[in-house]
């Protein structure tokens, strides 16, 4: 699935406490035309800026400091039950993103992040309604 798929105007806010991974989605996303509103460095912010911004798509990683993923993901989904989350993870615990999951995220995609799968996992969590 290309980006021009869907909507590449698409509004985008990356949770990540690692700049690195941020620095990388950023890149992902930007190339594809994707406009990054927010970048987040735990789960307590992603709550604040996603109030100011409110962006189409989170990008968020599952283990932060001071409020995880799974924590911020179900705040979200309160705030905003139409709220479009995909959580990103470096480790497969499967139980934890069962959770993140039940929690209101739509989808979930493990680091490291290549940029066709990326791009497909986006895509497909924007396209749905």
């Amino acid at each position: 699935m290309s980006p021009e798929s869907v909507n590449s105007t698409a509004r985008i806010m990356i949770v990540d406490d690692e700049l690195f991974f941020r620095g990388l989605l950023r890149d992902i996303l930007s190339k594809a035309g994707f406009t990054i509103v927010a970048e987040a460095s735990s789960g307590t912010e992603a709550v604040l800026l996603y109030s100011q911004h409110h962006p189409d798509l989170v990008m968020m990683d599952i283990y932060m400091p001071e409020k995880n993923g799974i924590e911020a993901t179900r705040e979200l989904i309160a705030l905003d039950p139409k709220a479009r989350i995909i959580i990103c993870s470096g480790v497969g615990y499967d139980d934890d993103l069962n959770a993140a999951v039940a929690a209101g995220a739509a989808a979930a995609i493990y680091k490291p992040f290549y940029d066709e799968e990326v791009l497909e996992i986006v895509n497909s969590t924007l396209a749905r309604s």
